[in-house]
C-alpha cells in the first residue's frame, strides 16, 4: 500500500512537472541539446539474457526518454545516436554529439555479471580510471563493441578493450566537464533510488571510449542486470521501461533547471561556454610578463612517480589581480616534474580539486596571452582550457574574463 501511494505521488509529480516552469525557464537564452545514446545495436547484441538482448532494452528506454523530453520540453533538441536496430561505432556516437554541440550526452546500457543471478540495481558512470577490477570489467565489456568495427586497431590507435594495460590512457584526462558529469550522474542515482525505488549501486568512474571522445558533460547509465532473471523481466516490461525512462527524465529536468539558472546568471563555468578567441579591449591590451609566483601552497601529497613536482604556486599579487593559466590535464595521482606528459614544458604547476591533481602551464594577468598559449599547446594537449585564480583561489572563468575586459577597456 505504501508503494502504491508513492507510485501515485510520483505519477502526479510527473504530470505536474512538465507543465511547470522548469522546461520553459529562460527558453530564449539558449536551446538545450541532449544526445541520447542507446548502447549496442545491429550485429552487436550487447549482453544477452535468457529472454532478451541488451541492445533492445537500451533502445526502448532511450526512445521513451527522448519522447518524454520532446513532448514536455519545447526548448530542448533531442538527438538519438540510433533510433532503430542498427550498429553505430563508438567514435560515430561521440561524433554525433560533438557535431550537434550537445549540452549533455546520455549513453544507456544494461549491466551483466557472470556467475551471479541475484544482483540488482542501477548505476551511473562518468569518465575516469577504474579503481577496482569490478569497475574495469564493466568498461572492458562496454568497450568490446569496437571489436565489431573494421580495422579498429587503427581507428582507436591500438587500443585493446580486453587488455588492462590499454586503460592507462584514462589516468590522464581533461576535467572540463567532469564536475557537471558527476553532478548529473549523482542526480540520476538519486532519482533511481527515491522515485524509481531501484537499488542504488552508486556513481562510478570507468574508462569508456564513448565518453572519452564526447566533448560535453557525459554519463553512461547501467539500468540493471540482464543476468538476473527478475531484473531482466522487469526491464522488458512496460512498467520497467516507463519507470526507468521517467527516472532519467526527472533527473534531466533537475539538471537542466540548474544549468539554466547558472547560465542565465552568468555563473555557468563550463569551458564550452568559454570564448575561443582573443578578447577585444579598448585601448589594445599591453602584454604583461607572467607574474612571479609567490610561495608554494602548503600541500605535501605523496608522489608515486619521479621527483615531487612543483606544488601549486598561484601568484597572489597584493592588489588582488586575477591570474589566468592554461590547464593541460588532470590525474588521479600526482605526477613527477619530469613525467613524460610534461616533456618540453618548464614550470608546470598543480593544484588539487575534486580529488584530482590538476596541472596548469603559464601564468599571466593577460587573458589574451593565455588564449595564444593554449592554442600553441593544442597539438599535444587537445583538451586544454583556461582557468583563473584570485587570491590563490580558483574563480569562475566567465567572471574573470568579464573583469579583465572591463578593467582593460577603462585603461
Amino acid at each position: 500500500m505504501i508503494f502504491r501511494r508513492q507510485y501515485i505521488l510520483f505519477a502526479l509529480i510527473c504530470f505536474w512537472w512538465p507543465a511547470s516552469p522548469l522546461c520553459a525557464i529562460h527558453t530564449a537564452a539558449k536551446e538545450f541539446v541532449v544526445v541520447i545514446d542507446a548502447g549496442h545495436g545491429g550485429n552487436d547484441p550487447g549482453a544477452i539474457g535468457k529472454i532478451s538482448r541488451e541492445k533492445d532494452i537500451n533502445l526502448k528506454v532511450a526512445l521513451k526518454l527522448g519522447s518524454l523530453i520532446r513532448s514536455n520540453c519545447k526548448d530542448v533538441k533531442v538527438i538519438y545516436t540510433r533510433n532503430k536496430d542498427v550498429f553505430v561505432s563508438l567514435n560515430r556516437r561521440a561524433e554525433i554529439a560533438n557535431n550537434a554541440k550537445a549540452d549533455l550526452f546520455i549513453s544507456i546500457h544494461t549491466n551483466a555479471l557472470a556467475k551471479n543471478n541475484t544482483i540488482k540495481g542501477a548505476s551511473t558512470w562518468t569518465l575516469g580510471l577504474a579503481k577496482t577490477e569490478a569497475n574495469l570489467s564493466v568498461a572492458k565489456r562496454e568497450n568490446s563493441v569496437i571489436l565489431y568495427e573494421d580495422d579498429y586497431q587503427t581507428t582507436y590507435a591500438g587500443f585493446d578493450p580486453n587488455s588492462s594495460e590499454s586503460y592507462i590512457i584514462f589516468e590522464f584526462m581533461q576535467d572540463k566537464y567532469m564536475s557537471q558529469s558527476v553532478r548529473f550522474a549523482s542526480i540520476v542515482q538519486q532519482h533511481f533510488k527515491t522515485i524509481c525505488r531501484r537499488t542504488d549501486r552508486g556513481v562510478h568512474q570507468g574508462g569508456f571510449l564513448v565518453l572519452k571522445a564526447s566533448a560535453m558533460p557525459s554519463v553512461l547509465v547501467e539500468l540493471g542486470f540482464i543476468s538476473t532473471p527478475e531484473e531482466e523481466r522487469y526491464m522488458n516490461s512496460k512498467e520497467g521501461v516507463d519507470n526507468l525512462s521517467r527516472g532519467i527524465y526527472s533527473a534531466f529536468l533537475q539538471y537542466k533547471e540548474e544549468y539554466q539558472i547558472r547560465f542565465a546568471s552568468g555563473e555557468y563555468s563550463d569551458s564550452s561556454n568559454q570564448p575561443e578567441s582573443v578578447v577585444e579591449t579598448t585601448p589594445p591590451v599591453v602584454n604583461h610578463t607572467p607574474v612571479a609566483p609567490s610561495k608554494p601552497a602548503e600541500t605535501k601529497p605523496t608522489t608515486e612517480a619521479g621527483p615531487t613536482p612543483k606544488t601549486m604556486s598561484i601568484p597572489q599579487p597584493a592588489d588582488d589581480k586575477i591570474i589566468f593559466k592554461v590547464q593541460i590535464l588532470a590525474s588521479a595521482r600526482q605526477l613527477g616534474a619530469n613525467h613524460k606528459e610534461f616533456k618540453g614544458l618548464q614550470g608546470v604547476d598543480n593544484y588539487m580539486e575534486d580529488g584530482l591533481y590538476k596541472y596548469t602551464y603559464g601564468a599571466s594577468e593577460n587573458y589574451n596571452e593565455m588564449v595564444r598559449l593554449r592554442k600553441s599547446l593544442t597539438g599535444k594537449y587537445v583538451g586544454s582550457f583556461i582557468v583563473a585564480f584570485k587570491n590563490g583561489k580558483k574563480m569562475n572563468i566567465n567572471a574573470a574574463i568579464a573583469e579583465f575586459k572591463k578593467k582593460n577597456n577603462k585603461q
